[in-house]
């Protein structure tokens, strides 16, 4: 999965499937019985569309009645807080754009249904054998996903001029210093009595000039 597809696009709005199991968003339960000889499976898909091919995979699934051998689809996510326009606003971020993860027991059928699913463009292996993630992978990748710490995103760069919007120094112009996004902290340079000083502020609290 080196080569995943960082691009830009603002993170689209996933599916939450209700299962018996937990809720997690953008990810799929279609099958829950336990099977050792299913693995999970890294699709490449067209970036941006990963929730609706995923969607559109279920429905081939119990179209072709594969749900015997398809368990699971997941679009790996993570909870991100951004602040747009002094706002802040939670998102579900993909963390690996262009992919999806499908739990299956590799055949014949499940693999022309997963591959022949519109916007699925390969599965990720050596040659054309597609590979199961390990366990480990597997475990790494939940953790992430199921991790409750929400990090901060701000198009907010050091060096950058700002003006301070909040507190007691409303109004001031200084230059980012540096960024905390796990905290939405950031420390501006200010001049007070004719010397920078650093203060420590919110992200909320500051706006590009």
């Amino acid at each position: 999965m080196d080569n995943q597809n960082n691009n830009s696009q603002e993170p689209e709005a996933v599916v939450v499937e209700r299962g018996a199991g937990k809720k997690r968003t953008g990810h799929i339960v279609i099958n829950q019985t336990e099977n050792k000889m299913a693995k999970w499976y890294v699709v490449h898909t067209t970036s941006g569309h990963e929730v609706r091919v995923a969607e559109t995979l279920k429905q081939r699934v119990e179209t072709m009645h594969l749900k015997e051998n398809v368990f699971e689809i997941l679009v790996p996510t993570q909870d991100r807080t951004v602040v747009r326009a002094g706002k802040k606003a939670t998102v579900k971020e993909k963390i690996f754009p262009g992919y999806m993860l499908v739990k299956m027991i590799l055949d014949d059928p499940t693999w022309i249904a997963v591959r022949t699913t519109p916007g699925v463009t390969g599965f990720v292996g050596t040659g054309k054998t597609p590979t199961p993630l390990s366990e480990e992978e597997v475990i790494n990748i939940q953790k992430f996903v199921s991790s409750p710490a929400k990090r901060f995103k701000t198009r907010f760069v050091t060096g950058e001029a700002v003006k301070i919007t909040d507190g007691p120094f409303t109004d001031f112009l200084g230059t980012i210093n540096s960024i905390d996004e796990e905290k939405g902290k950031v420390s501006v340079l200010v001049s007070i009595f004719g010397r920078e000083t650093p203060v420590e502020l919110d992200l909320l609290q500051i706006a590009k000039v």
